[in-house]
């Protein structure tokens, strides 16, 4: 008995992104491309390039003046139009745009750099009013050949392309197909590049063999974008390093002053922090294009074709400088931040020490001083008791002087005099409880 099918209601309530993250694996499929054909690949970027300005640029075509701009919400548009078809692609810097057609008349192996854009099914105006700055611009044809011979095959190739320098290689482990280019960008401004397969090629196969091809060149370039910022920061770095090694250098020496010192540090971490800001992004973007680009030669599954270098191999004589520059000086300037960081670190360590001493000699000062004070205290004090004690017996002397004259056997003065130290025991005594009654509430 087959299982109840089910519905919609025997699951949770999808998540909000299921069916987008879903279908991101099907956002951009290879297209099936029938041997023999031209491909023409224009890549531009795409900043302040808006899908309302290039779905305007796609209305042009004849047939898709209903195009609109939702139609294009998903980065990825395919336009089959008579006789040939056209893919849009949006990516975050850059748009692709791919024109899949027969390969025109004469354009075959036996040819030598056959005129191809002249043949090219769009208007010429068409394509040179893509919105953007051109960036990549390729024609790549594919077409069927004998492979049993791959060193005769790959010398037609090179007169195909015009007996220029290439780099060439045999695709896939059991050598499917050929590929040949030579990387110059010709008057036109495209570069060439060629596909030679055998008759059982199937359309999906040659698809992803255009789509791996023409992806590597884009992000090849795209990676490459990384090296003038470098080249630009390289001076740059030099001056911010020669500055930190003289702050250092101060610091240890202790030659100028820590104001003057946090002012100069300040300035330079705002340099290389500003640097940090503008470029990092395009330092990671280049670092994530260099892997995209190796990810896509290891997809080609090489095997080279005697005295000819691979794709592979001119890629890494070629490009790694560039990218182990980019690499190089990435980290020369995250490397700066932190040593600014420490130096940093290092200055304020020593105003703080410099603010402790102060503090501390500042204590020692208000120290000598409440001893002053003190000692002054018991000055006024001895002087306060005496004060007291004189008052007390002046008065008893005046009740003495009384008390003779009211008739009573007294010598005021004698009695008086007898009483002085009596007086000053009490008054001291009664000072000394006022002042422990004072401590005991503290």
């Amino acid at each position: 008995m087959d299982p109840t099918p089910l519905s919609p209601r025997s699951l949770p309530v999808n998540d909000g992104l299921r069916t987008q993250l879903h279908n991101e694996v099907h956002a951009r499929p290879p297209a099936r491309i029938r041997l023999p054909a031209l491909v023409v690949f224009v890549a531009v970027f795409n900043e302040n390039i808006s899908r309302e300005q290039e779905c305007e640029h796609l209305r042009r075509l004849s047939g898709q003046e209903g195009l609109q701009p939702e139609d294009l919400q998903d980065n990825f548009l395919r336009l089959r139009l008579p006789g040939f078809t056209l893919k849009w692609e949006r990516h975050t810097e850059f748009t692709r745009y791919s024109l899949v057609q027969p390969l025109p008349p004469g354009a075959e192996l036996g040819a030598r750099d056959p005129e191809l854009l002249s043949h090219v099914v769009l208007p010429g105006e068409w394509l040179a009013g893509i919105p953007g700055r051109t960036f990549v611009a390729i024609k790549l044809v594919m077409l069927h050949g004998d492979l049993s011979h791959p060193g005769e095959t790959l010398a037609l190739a090179r007169t195909w392309l015009g007996e220029h320098t290439v780099v060439a290689s045999l695709m896939g482990n059991n050598g499917h197909s050929i590929v040949a280019t030579d990387f110059m960008i010709r008057e036109s401004g495209f570069e060439r590049m060629l596909v030679v397969a055998p008759p059982d090629t199937t359309e999906t196969r040659a698809g992803r063999i255009s789509q791996r091809l023409l992806e590597i060149e884009t992000y090849r370039l795209m990676a490459l974008r990384g090296l003038p910022v470098a080249k630009a920061l390289g001076p740059l770095l030099a001056d911010s390093e020669r500055q930190l090694a003289d702050i250092t250098a101060q610091l240890e020496n202790k030659s100028s002053s820590d104001q003057a010192l946090l002012d100069t540090l300040v300035s330079l971490a705002a340099g290389v922090e500003r640097a940090t800001a503008e470029h990092a992004y395009r330092f990671s973007a280049t670092r994530a294009y260099d892997t995209l680009v190796a990810q896509r030669i290891t997809e080609l599954r090489e095997q080279p074709i005697p005295g000819t270098q691979t794709i592979g191999e001119f890629m890494q004589r070629r490009l790694s400088p560039a990218m182990a520059t980019v690499a190089a000086t990435a980290q020369r300037l995250g490397s700066l931040s932190e040593r600014i960081s420490r130096a940093s670190a290092l200055l304020r360590t020593r105003v703080d020490i410099a603010t402790e001493v102060q503090n501390q000699q500042l204590l020692e000062k208000l120290t000598r001083g409440q001893e002053l004070q003190l000692r002054l205290q018991s000055t006024v004090e001895g002087l306060s008791i005496a004060a007291i004690s004189y008052y007390v017996v002046s008065l008893l002397l005046y009740l003495g002087k009384a008390g003779k004259a009211a008739g009573l056997p007294i010598n005021p003065e004698m009695a008086a005099g007898a009483l002085v130290p009596l007086v000053l025991w009490a008054v001291w005594r009664t000072t000394r409880r006022i002042h422990e009654k004072l401590h005991a509430g503290h």
